[in-house]
C-alpha cells in the first residue's frame, strides 16, 4: 500500500514501498580489508529514565545485534561514538558493554575493538586525564579486546599546545600492551574536540598527530580518520609509517577510500556499517576477489543514505541508525538511550526509511513498512 511520507517542505508525497529485500546472507570471512562497524546500543523501553540519567540498556537485543554483525564477517567496534558515548551512554555503562560485547565476541569467534577514552571525568589535569585514559585502557585489555584510543574532551579541555598531546599518547602508548588504534574524532561529530592535536589548523594538527604515530609505530595497529574529507585521508594514509593502517572513519566518501588507488587503500571502521553491514560485507567480499567496480556497484548507491543520515548537526546520526535498526526488525522498539530518538525530524527520518527501503535493507519489508506507518500515524499523518 502506498505511503505518505512528509518531505522537508511539509508537503506529502506518495511512495510505494519495494516487496522484496536484497538477497544477503553470511558468507566468507572478508579477506583484503580489515572492516569494523560501530555498533548502536539498545536501550530499555521498559526503564524509568530521564535523559540525563544512567543509561538503562536492553543487554540480550544489545548483544544480538553484535552476533548479527559478527555472522556477516565484519568486525565490532564497541562503545564508540555510535554507541551513544557521551551522549546517553556514561563510562559506567560503556564499561559494562565492553565486558558483556568481548565476552560474546570470545564466545562467538567475532573481531572486536574498544573505545578507550576519559568519560569518566569532564576536565582536570593532564596526570588526571592520563589516569582516566589509563583506567579504561586496563579494562579493554583485561576484556582481550583491541584498544581503540579516542580523542577526549577532557584533554582537549586541558591541553595547552601539540606538546600535551605528545605527552599524554605517548605516555600511553608506551604502556600499550599491544598496538592500539588512534582515533581523530572531528569537531563536527563532537562539538567539543575542535582544536584536537593541539591547533585549530587541520595541517598543524596532522603534523602533531603523525609526530605521535612515528614515535610509537609498534604500538600503532592503525588510526581512525573521521573528518569527512577524502582528500585529506588519502594525504594522511600515504604518510604513514609502513605497517601503519589507514581506517577510513569517512561516512561520505567510504567508497573511493576503501577501494582505494594505485598508492594504498583504507581498511574501515565506520557508524554507516551498523544499518548497511550485511551490504558492506557482501560488497567487500566482491572486492576481495579483486572486483574493483563490482565493490563500487554494490556500496556507491548507499552514499546518499549515509550523507541524509550524518548531515548536520552529524552528531544526530546515531537517531536514523537506531530508527533503521528497529525498521529492520533488530529491536522491537525506537528508545534510545538518553531520549536521543527525538533528536532527528520525522522528515528527515521518512526520507531515511525511502533511501534503505529503495537500497532492500530491510530483510521484511512488510514489517519495515508496518512499523513507518505506525510512525507517521503516531505523527499524525492520515492516508
Amino acid at each position: 500500500m502506498t505511503l505518505h511520507l512528509p518531505g522537508a517542505d511539509g508537503a506529502l508525497r506518495a511512495y510505494e514501498p519495494r516487496t522484496e529485500p536484497l538477497a544477503l546472507t553470511p558468507g566468507a570471512p572478508l579477506t583484503s580489508r580489515t572492516v569494523f562497524s560501530a555498533a548502536h546500543v539498545v536501550a530499555d523501553p521498559y526503564a524509568d529514565t530521564t535523559p540525563d540519567s544512567p543509561a538503562a540498556v536492553d543487554w540480550d537485543a544489545t548483544l544480538a545485534f553484535r552476533r548479527h554483525l559478527w555472522s556477516h564477517g565484519l568486525g565490532v567496534a564497541e562503545a564508540m561514538d555510535t554507541a551513544q558515548r557521551g551522549m546517553g551512554l556514561d563510562w559506567a555503562g560503556a564499561a559494562e558493554l565492553i565486558r558483556r560485547s568481548a565476552a560474546e565476541a570470545k564466545a562467538v569467534g567475532g573481531r572486536i575493538a574498544c573505545g578507550v577514552g576519559t568519560d569518566q571525568i569532564t576536565g582536570g589535569t593532564l596526570a588526571e586525564v592520563r589516569a582516566a585514559y589509563e583506567e579504561q585502557l586496563a579494562l579493554v585489555e583485561e576484556s582481550g579486546a583491541q584498544a581503540i584510543l579516542m580523542a577526549s574532551r577532557a584533554l582537549a579541555a586541558t591541553a595547552q599546545g601539540p606538546d600535551d598531546y605528545l605527552e599524554v599518547y605517548g605516555h600511553l602508548l608506551r604502556q600499550a600492551a599491544e598496538p592500539v588504534v588512534l582515533h581523530w574524532l572531528g569537531p563536527m561529530f563532537d562539538p567539543a574536540l575542535e582544536g584536537y592535536w593541539g591547533s585549530s589548523d587541520l595541517d598543524a594538527a596532522t603534523g602533531t598527530f603523525l609526530e605521535v604515530i612515528a614515535a610509537h609505530p609498534d604500538k600503532v595497529d592503525g588510526i581512525k580518520v573521521s573528518l569527512l574529507d577524502a582528500r585529506r585521508e588519502v594525504d594522511l594514509r600515504r604518510r604513514l609509517p609502513q605497517g601503519v593502517r589507514c581506517y577510513t572513519g569517512d561516512d561520505f566518501n567510504y567508497p573511493e577510500l576503501i577501494a582505494g588507488d594505485e598508492q594504498g587503500f583504507s581498511h574501515a571502521l565506520l557508524g554507516i556499517f551498523d544499518p548497511l553491514g550485511p551490504l558492506a560485507a557482501e560488497a567487500v567480499r566482491v572486492l576481495d576477489t579483486g572486483n574493483t567496480e563490482g565493490f563500487r556497484a554494490l556500496l556507491d548507491p548507499t552514499v546518499e543514505l549515509s550523507r541524509h543520515l550524518f548531515q548536520a548537526p552529524t552528531r544526530f546520526y546515531k537517531t536514523g541508525v537506531v530508527f533503521l535498526a528497529w525498521l529492520a526488525g533488530h529491536q522491537n522498539h525506537f528508545t534510545m538511550v538518553g531520549g536521543l530518538q527525538s533528536a532527528r525530524s520525522l522528515p528527515h527520518l521518512s526520507r531515511a526509511y525511502e533511501l534503505a527501503d529503495v537500497l532492500g535493507l530491510f530483510p521484511d519489508p512488510k514489517l519495515a513498512e508496518e512499523r513507518m506507518r505506525t510512525l507517521l500515524h503516531l505523527y499524525g499523518v492520515t492516508p
